[in-house]
Formats: structure tokens, C-alpha cells, sequence
């Protein structure tokens, strides 16, 4: 039984809604190429949301430098994400999927800097972008 979230789409809706660099990875748990992602070297202050239905993530505070190629993070939001096991490719990992749309967004490792210990490696084609002045000028 698939489970139900709250922003549900048929799947020719999602392919009109994301790219196909996004679809592939969003909907099909693929990883983009490590280092390719324009979010990678992004530092100001803001919000990272779900590339599939605009929910945040990840507040740009946790973000930090993992060297990995992907943008990495302490902690999400709180209720913003869930995981899974993924067993793919011979490997034992923790998928993290948007708590909202069920889109993959990457892995989870114990592998952090403190406080967390957590490294939340995610897909940058996976979000978007919201800066503080933005979201600022929103309220």
C-alpha cells in the first residue's frame, strides 16, 4: 500500500512540474552528479524548500561544508522530512524523502559535525532556494 501525503500528484503532473534532471531524482531515487548542484556554495541566510512542493527543509544555518560534492546539513526542519532503509546498490543507508510530497530528497549519515553528529546529504536539484530577505518581505 503506498502511503498518502498531503501533496499528492499523478505522475504526468509531477513531470510537467519538475525538470527531468529533477523528476530523475525526485521521483525515480536518483543522485545527481556530486558537485554539479548551483545550491552547493550557497551561504545566506534563508531556507532550503522542496523543489516539488515548496515545503521547507532545511534552515541555511545548518548548512555546512562536508567536502562531499552535495549540499549537506546538521538537521531539517522539524517534520519536514522522514526516511527509510535503502537497500539499493549492495548498501545499507537511510533514504530522506519530503515528509509532504514523499520526493526523494537523499541519505542520511552518522558521519556530522556535533551537535547532530548528523550529515543530511540531499540533492540540490531536490530544493529551492528561499533567502531571509525574501521570505522577510513575505510577512
Amino acid at each position: 500500500m503506498e502511503k498518502i501525503y498531503p501533496v499528492m500528484r499523478s505522475d504526468a503532473e509531477w513531470q510537467a512540474r519538475l525538470s527531468p534532471e529533477q523528476y530523475r531524482v525526485m521521483r525515480n531515487h536518483g543522485t545527481e552528479a556530486p558537485g554539479s548542484c548551483a545550491l552547493l556554495g550557497e551561504k545566506r541566510p534563508g531556507t532550503f524548500v522542496c523543489a516539488g512542493c515548496d515545503s521547507p527543509l532545511f534552515e541555511g544555518k545548518v548548512k555546512f561544508e562536508s567536502g562531499t560534492g552535495w549540499p549537506s546539513f546538521n538537521e531539517p526542519i522539524e517534520g519536514s522530512v522522514e526516511t527509510t532503509v535503502d537497500r539499493s546498490y549492495g548498501m545499507v543507508r537511510m533514504e530522506v524523502h519530503c515528509a509532504t510530497c514523499g520526493s526523494h530528497l537523499g541519505h542520511v549519515f552518522d558521519d556530522g559535525p556535533p551537535p547532530t553528529h548528523l550529515r543530511f546529504c540531499i540533492n540540490g536539484v531536490a530544493m529551492n532556494f528561499a533567502p531571509a530577505e525574501a521570505e522577510e518581505a513575505v510577512r
